[in-house]
């Protein structure tokens, strides 16, 4: 659905510096917009209450308008994933390696039983294989750990 920068923090927090009556940037407006999404992404905005919240943030004039469209967000995304979610991507993982190698297997032995000429097994084998390695990787690294705040300030 949504995409966050990073699922373990926000790269911002909610409370907007400076008076309610100073002017919202559009910098703020779009940080405004993330948090709202990432809300509906957690189930915490029904679609048209995301949608209307949007239009609002979109249109904010001034921090206090902005500040009240976010208000009832939390600050932060849970911190870590509670260690039954954690095991079951290690078991997701070899649910889908043991797919993998019954699927590739059976082309094998199809492939043997119809001649053993070209073996035509290798582009499933390397296809299928090469987007599991991708996934693998790329989910290693999306959960390597909280990124420090300071690395996402603006100022």
């Amino acid at each position: 659905m949504f995409r966050t920068m990073a699922p373990e923090r926000r790269p911002y927090p909610l409370a907007l510096p400076g008076g309610s009556d100073l002017l919202a940037s559009d910098v703020e407006r779009e940080r405004a917009v993330v948090l709202l999404r990432d809300g509906g992404a957690e189930g915490r905005l029904t679609p048209q209450e995301l949608e209307e919240r949007v239009e609002r943030a979109l249109g904010s004039r001034t921090r206090g308008e902005l500040a009240s469209v976010i208000e009832d967000l939390p600050d932060e995304a849970p911190a870590t994933k509670p260690a039954h979610a954690v095991r079951g991507d290690r078991g997701d993982a070899r649910r889908q390696l043991a797919i993998y190698a019954a699927v590739n297997l059976l082309l094998i032995v199809v492939w043997a039983i119809s001649g053993a000429g070209y073996f035509w097994p290798l582009w499933p084998l390397l296809g299928w294989g090469l987007g599991l390695a991708k996934r693998h990787v790329h989910h290693g690294a999306r959960h390597r750990g909280p990124r420090r705040a300071s690395e996402w300030s603006t100022s």
